[in-house]
């Protein structure tokens, strides 16, 4: 039996999701105890040197200048975006900022990828629209005004997007030193960052150890993304890596004790039912 066409994308965009959404629950808890452009910046350094180790080892060719250097954008643009988002997730509810950020990350590339790969098949569209619908119900929030942290997610996820069409830019490869080459440029913005704004107030030590763990996981999810850049259309591997929410917010109901609403509930649902339209 043959695999269809998707299946392999597919793969590759949910790797990303489970890297993501974990890696942005820990970055984001540990942030509440330390400065988020400190934590990135660790979270940044950490992810390189894993990459740079496995990259090494595994014998793949090294890309060419062009590539590295729209990875390297790419990096910027999506590590300047971890730092806000890290903030944000510190200073208000995880499981209402993390949404706001994907649902921009996801919307911007995707009609990017239309414009540029053509539109999708119908029911891919579908999928789509249903998973845009089901990040937005998990968005909602019981709070009367919009939730702290809301306006560093949205800055956020313009900065994710920058990262996403970037990274498509960087066009085929070795995946892994891609995403040494991406993680080389958030270290570079966020290193400069913190060296400009002073971002070393005292922090636990538990809190950097923390964010040295989501920068290997982290990077992790974005192995997975290029891989599925490189091999599916853009528009439906954004949409699907842009799921990692689901994560994001499960995590945050089963260990912070996060209210967990209906719309939430249908949300996630919404979500799980959109992979396999975007997968046919």
């Amino acid at each position: 039996m043959s695999i269809p066409a998707q299946t392999i994308p597919v793969a590759f965009s949910l790797g990303s999701v489970f890297c993501w959404g974990t890696s942005d629950f820990i970055g984001g808890y540990a942030s509440r105890d330390a400065n988020s452009v400190l934590v990135t910046a660790i979270t940044n350094f950490t992810g390189l040197l894993s990459i740079l180790i496995v990259a090494s080892l595994s014998g793949s060719p090294t890309p060419g200048l062009a590539n590295v250097a729209w990875a390297m954008a790419g990096g910027a643009c999506g590590g300047s975006g971890l730092a806000l988002f890290y903030r944000a997730l510190a200073s208000g509810n995880m499981g209402s900022t993390a949404p706001v950020a994907a649902i921009l990350a996801a919307a911007i590339p995707a009609v990017f990828g239309m414009f540029t790969q053509g539109l999708p098949r119908t029911v891919q569209i579908a999928g789509f629209i249903l998973a845009a619908f089901g990040i937005w119900l998990i968005s909602r929030s019981g709070e009367a005004g919009p939730p702290k942290g809301m306006n560093l997610a949205i800055i956020a996820g313009i900065g994710f997007a920058g990262f996403y069409i970037f990274a498509k830019q960087a066009g085929t490869g070795s995946a892994l030193w891609l995403a040494a080459s991406s993680r080389l440029g958030a270290l570079i913005a966020t290193g400069t960052w913190t060296l400009a704004s002073k971002s070393f107030r005292p922090a636990k030590s538990a809190s950097l150890w923390w964010g040295a763990i989501a920068g290997v996981i982290d990077v992790s999810g974005s192995v997975f993304f290029f891989r599925a850049l490189q091999v599916g259309r853009m528009d439906a591997t954004v949409v699907l890596s842009s799921l990692y929410p689901v994560i994001t917010v499960l995590l945050a109901r089963i260990i912070l004790k996060e209210h967990f609403t209906r719309w939430k509930t249908a949300g996630i649902l919404a979500a799980l039912a959109a992979v396999p339209l975007i997968a046919s």
